[in-house]
Formats: structure tokens, C-alpha cells, sequence
């Protein structure tokens, strides 16, 4: 692949809007990870974000950069990548969760950068710049991530149920309120690991595309040491807007309800990401924490509220898509 000429400042700019996206990620995201601990008083919300980004953090020692590596290669055709290509990316994608945060709408970040690059790639290159496996195994696990979360979080509810039928619901509720904490930290490892890998896999792109590093090199580990930190500072800081949504609209959770959804989504997690699959912590838990609803009954769900939720999964990827072809137009200005 030819580096692409670009001056310092361009790559410095991208690179903190990369680091922007990634904070935005964890900002936005932050309630998948603790609208269930919070919503069923385990922890008071300014604790579960604190607990919540640690363990953000933390994945950086867990797992391997396999997300970040399909990012970077699997999405997009390296050799049209320039600055222009990475700045719409992630205008698209910031933008889109700018959107989303604001009406409380739990999208998917990992989505919207997908279709950040998708659009930006085709703007400069058409359709054939698009790396259609890698594609299709985003799109795949559009329906496969939140299906997943649903099987495991409703038999995991099933399954305790049925252990836990001859204890009393007091005695239910101490011990789940103990072991939640345990399932959170690992949905956080989870989301740190999948999600932080994004913003590598950009901020890569960008600096092999600029002849800083070469494609069969590893990835500078202020890369992803920085990336780990923005992303756990995004989780700290929290969207708000979006937890009410997660952990009470959709149905009612207990702390052993809390227990099985983010145990089934953390289950689901760990496998995307060891197998280098960019999934979406949003939908995921959003499947889980259905999945827990529907064993107790169809009727606990409220499913014009998870309706409306699928319905900014689907426009996500286009929406951002688009954005990012304008915001590519825009950027051969401004860069």
C-alpha cells in the first residue's frame, strides 16, 4: 500500500477525533453497561460507572486485537484509504450518536462507525472499496448478537429460576445483588475489549495509510493504551439519557434478572470478540435483557419500546453512512 502525503497537524487532528469517538463511544455506550446494576439498586449510578470503566480498562490485558484487526482490514480497502476517507468515518459516526444520545436511543456506536467508513469509502471509491466478508459479518451479527443475548440471558433466567425456586425472594434478591457485581464487571470487560478495538483498528488505518507504520506491524501501544483510557473517561463520564431506556422501559429488573442479562451478554461478547467480530454491545444486551423479560412472560416486555429500538438499529448503518459521504465531500475543504 502507498503512504498517502499528509502533514503532521492532519494526522495529530484525526487522531484526537479518533480518541473524541472513542470517548463518545464510551459516553453513549455507558449505559449498556450500567443501566441494569443501576436500574435494579445495586449500585448508585456515580459507583457503576467507576466500576464500569475500570473494568473497560482492564480488558486491555484480556484480549487480543483480533476486532482491531478487522477494522483496519476487514471493512474497507486499505489502499483508498486517505485523510479525507478517515475524517468522514468518524464525523459520520460521532455525529450519529450525538443523535442518538440526545433522544435517549440506545444505537450502536459500533455500528455507526462501521457505516461511517462504508459511506466515506464510497464517496471516494464506490462500492467496490467495501470489503464485503468483513461487511457481511457485521451486518450477520446484527440479528446473531442480539439473538445470542436473548437465548443465553432467558435460559440463564430460566435456569436460576428453577435453582433458586425453593429460596425466598428475599434471600434471592442478597445474593444476586452480591454476584451482580461480578456479572457487570464482565460485561465491562467485555465492552472494553470489543468496543476500544474500533478506535485502534481507525487510528491504525490512519497511520499506516500515512506510511508511519506498515501493515505488517504491530499496532504502537499508545495506540492502545489511549484508546483503552478514552473509552473508560467516556464510560465515567455517562449517558444518562440512555439508561432509563435500557434498564426499566423495556421491562422490569431484579438484581437476578440484572444477574442474567449481563451475564448472557458478556457470554455473547467474549466469543465476538475473540473471533475478531465487531458486534454491538447495544444490541446485545438489548437482546438480553429481553430475553430475561420473555422467560417471565411475553407480556413483561413492552415491546413497542424494544420496537422502536430495532428501528434505530436499522437506520443506523445508513444514516452514518450517509453523513460520512457529506462529511467526506466536506473534509477535501477543510483537510
Amino acid at each position: 500500500m502507498q503512504a498517502v502525503e499528509m502533514s503532521l497537524t492532519v494526522i495529530v487532528v484525526l487522531v484526537l477525533l479518533a480518541l473524541a469517538f472513542d470517548f463518545m463511544n464510551g459516553f453513549h455506550d455507558a449505559a449498556n453497561s450500567i443501566a441494569t446494576i443501576v436500574s435494579t439498586g445495586v449500585l448508585k449510578p456515580q459507583h457503576a460507572v467507576a466500576w464500569a470503566a475500570f473494568f473497560n480498562v482492564v480488558a486491555i490485558a484480556v484480549f487480543q486485537l483480533k476486532v482491531a484487526s478487522t477494522i483496519g482490514k476487514g471493512t474497507i480497502d486499505p489502499a483508498i484509504v486517505d485523510h479525507y476517507v478517515v475524517f468522514g468515518a468518524l464525523i459520520g459516526a460521532i455525529a450519529w450518536n450525538i443523535i442518538t444520545w440526545y433522544y435517549g436511543i440506545p444505537s450502536s456506536s459500533s455500528h455507526a462507525l462501521i457505516g461511517g467508513l462504508a459511506g466515506a469509502a464510497m464517496a471516494k471509491a464506490g462500492t467496490g472499496s467495501l470489503v464485503w466478508a468483513g461487511i457481511g459479518k457485521v451486518v450477520a451479527f446484527i440479528l446473531i448478537a442480539p439473538m445470542l443475548g436473548f437465548l443465553l440471558g432467558g435460559t440463564l433466567m430460566v435456569v436460576v429460576s428453577w435453582l433458586c425456586n425453593r429460596s425466598t425472594p428475599r434471600k434471592v434478591d442478597k445474593s444476586f445483588r452480591r454476584l451482580q457485581l461480578v456479572s457487570a464487571a464482565f460485561y465491562s470487560l467485555g465492552h472494553g475489549g470489543n468496543d476500544a478495538q474500533k478506535t485502534i483498528g481507525i487510528i491504525w488505518m490512519l497511520l499506516i495509510a500515512a506510511g508511519i507504520s506498515k501493515t505488517g506491524d504491530s499496532v504502537p501501544a499508545w495506540v492502545v493504551f489511549s484508546c483503552y483510557a478514552a473509552m473508560g473517561l467516556g464510560t465515567m463520564f455517562g449517558g444518562w439519557r440512555i439508561v432509563k431506556t435500557m434498564g426499566q422501559r423495556i421491562t422490569k429488573l431484579r438484581p437476578v434478572g440484572g444477574f442474567c442479562a449481563e451475564t448472557g451478554g458478556a457470554i455473547t461478547l467474549f466469543m465476538a470478540t475473540m473471533l475478531g467480530i465487531p458486534v454491538s454491545t447495544t444490541h446485545t444486551i438489548t437482546g438480553a435483557i429481553v430475553g430475561v423479560g420473555t422467560s417471565k412472560g411475553p407480556s413483561n416486555v413492552r415491546w413497542g419500546v424494544a420496537g422502536g429500538i430495532v428501528w434505530a438499529w436499522v437506520l443506523t448503518i445508513p444514516a452514518s453512512a450517509l453523513i460520512a459521504a457529506f462529511a467526506w465531500w466536506l473534509g477535501r475543504f477543510l483537510l
